[in-house]
């Protein structure tokens, strides 16, 4: 007898009780839940990274709120790409949020409870599920707040705040990731990375350009990738250091995805 059919053999003699016991409708959910939290497990580890998820802001603008509306992802991403940079933790690519949000059917920037949001973030195989919401008031100044959800508790467990221009929204949120690092005691960033480089913090008009860049993802999310192309480039025109643009464009225009 090979060693395959024996386990195969083995594996059915140890279902056969709990098939009888449970029924299989309810074995079966047994049993995803048993590879749901192994997935989880595995995707955080004992000993490896860290693991940081970022839910879509939420739009407080107190003025012209339909127009800022497409910041919620724009936000999203650009504080995903800045704690990134922190190479010894993990953070979970906008795509996963996004593909998740649709498969669950569930609102990609409105208000999502805490509960929800760390069952989303265990699904994401993150242990820290960031909720972030913006205002924005009729002279352009600029709040960010963030919230991190322990996904194992739902527990808040840090809390951080940024203010200023809105014209100066990437340097808020190159403070917003350093504040977090510090806050929820990650892994230390790695020496020589710049705190805002990789979000274009010190560019031009970053308001304008992140509004672009905001409607781009939006396109690129309907699948509309010749309109998300036309906005990343006038993104990068009203903002030629604006990192993430760059790389998003010259992803799309080839196709791939970073």
């Amino acid at each position: 007898m090979t060693v395959s059919l024996l386990s195969r053999r083995m594996r059915r003699a140890l279902m056969a009780p709990l098939t009888r016991t449970l029924g299989l409708s309810q074995l079966g959910l047994s049993l995803l839940t048993v590879a749901a939290t192994a997935g989880v497990v595995s995707a955080q580890g004992t000993g490896g990274k860290p693991t940081v998820a970022v839910m879509y802001f939420t739009n407080g603008a107190l003025a012209n709120n339909a127009d800022y509306a497409p910041l919620s992802k724009g936000l999203a991403e650009m504080l995903i790409t800045e704690l990134a940079a922190n190479t010894n933790i993990r953070v979970v690519e906008r795509d996963r949020l996004q593909a998740l949000l649709e498969e669950q059917n569930l609102g990609a920037s409105g208000r999502v409870e805490k509960e929800t949001a760390a069952k989303i973030g265990k699904t994401l195989g993150a242990l820290h599920m960031l909720m972030g919401s913006f205002v924005i008031d009729p002279k352009e100044r600029m709040r960010m707040d963030v919230r991190a959800i322990n996904t194992e508790t739902s527990e808040l467990e840090y809390a951080a705040t940024v203010s200023g221009k809105a014209d100066n929204m990437l340097e808020l949120l190159a403070q917003l990731g350093a504040k977090l690092n510090a806050g929820l005691k990650l892994p230390a960033v790695p020496a020589g990375v710049q705190e805002g480089a990789a979000v274009g913090a010190k560019g031009p008009n970053q308001l304008k350009s992140m509004m672009l860049l905001s409607r781009a993802l939006e396109q690129q999310d309907r699948k509309n990738n010749t309109q998300a192309i036309a906005l990343y480039k006038e993104s990068l025109a009203a903002n030629p250091d604006n990192a993430r643009a760059k790389t998003l464009l010259a992803s799309l225009e080839r196709g791939t995805k970073d």
